[in-house]
């Protein structure tokens, strides 16, 4: 499947399914099979996969969380004058969260009535579950904060590190917790003991990451290759060396996305092209050869079976993977 839906792609998802969803720049959120759901007057910001597997939640400039389920639309949320520029779900706690401004507001996919509210002292750019779906993190300035999801009064943990944090990923086994920042590097901190991770030498903003094979690599973008750090043991990255995969001079790597379980990664490039690449034998698969606009939206099925692509003036596509 390739097409072009003459807007810029927010972000490309699989359902449980394994069809392929995009979130638009036009509002929309347009399905596989063909379906389009209107899901916001404005822009759409971000997007994840809905708790149920079905469906594809997405936040907009609206002040909106949607959840799209082909054509059919429904509002979770609306936070007049505000912008979503994250959102974020469980499947394990069917919690769902996203940012607005300096809030971060959590609701239950089950429970219509539930409803949670944490401020912050500077805007929010990120949130992320724990594997549990029992803490958020939230990306703000100068660090990340941890918040339990369901407790109303708390004190947050607070994760320092001088900076604008823009980004997040948790490692499989919730020991780590990854930040991209605005500047060109990636910092990151052991949860347990708030251990920093300092890992630089990027020449641009890591944009993307995905944790792969049972969380003991982190693809990261932001390079001419994709970084891969090794995360085997009690001290993770800390004391060892990047490797780099699938390295070309002539561009750069705008987002990643991996296998949870495997170790097969996929890069989409800022000249447009796509290349899926098994870290076994480090064989690089070129799936989309011709260059284009960059690469905006990047998903791979669990399995690594299929991989989907958006560009930043509406092309999109998907590909099954050998």
């Amino acid at each position: 499947m390739n097409t072009s839906y003459d807007a810029y792609v927010t972000a490309a998802l699989f359902d449980r399914h394994g069809k392929a969803a995009f979130a638009l720049g036009d509002g929309t959120v347009r399905f596989e099979g063909g379906e389009t759901a209107a899901a916001h007057k404005g822009v759409a910001l971000s997007a994840c996969l809905h708790p149920s597997g079905e469906g594809i939640l997405t936040g907009g400039d609206d002040g909106a969380v949607v959840w799209s389920k082909g054509s059919e639309v429904t509002e979770i949320a609306r936070i007049p004058g505000r912008w979503i520029e994250s959102v974020a779900a469980s499947a394990e706690s069917k919690l769902i969260a996203f940012a607005a401004g300096k809030e971060l507001h959590v609701r239950d996919s089950g429970d219509p009535a539930f409803n949670r509210v944490f401020v912050h002292e500077k805007s929010v750019a990120d949130v992320a579950f724990d594997p549990k779906g029992r803490r958020i993190a939230t990306a703000t300035y100068n660090g990340a904060w941890l918040w339990y999801a369901r407790i109303a009064e708390q004190k947050p943990t607070v994760l320092k590190w001088a900076g604008s944090h823009v980004a997040l990923a948790w490692s499989a086994d919730g020991k780590f917790l990854m930040s991209s920042m605005q500047e060109n590097q990636l910092h990151g901190w052991r949860v347990a003991d708030e251990k920093n991770l300092k890992m630089g030498g990027y020449p641009a903003k890591v944009k993307s990451l995905a944790f792969l094979y049972k969380g003991q690599m982190l693809a990261t973008s932001g390079a001419n290759g994709v970084v891969i750090w090794p995360f085997t043991g009690s001290a993770g990255p800390l004391g060892k060396q990047a490797a780099e995969v699938g390295f070309d001079e002539r561009a750069m790597v705008n987002r990643v996305a991996g296998t949870p379980v495997g170790n097969r990664v996929a890069a989409g490039l800022d000249d447009g092209r796509v290349w899926v690449c098994d870290l076994t034998n480090q064989a690089i698969d070129m799936l989309k050869a011709e260059k284009g606009p960059p690469i905006s939206a990047l998903a791979m099925t669990p399995d690594g079976k299929r991989v989907a692509w958006g560009d930043e003036e509406g092309g999109a596509g998907v590909f099954d993977v050998a």
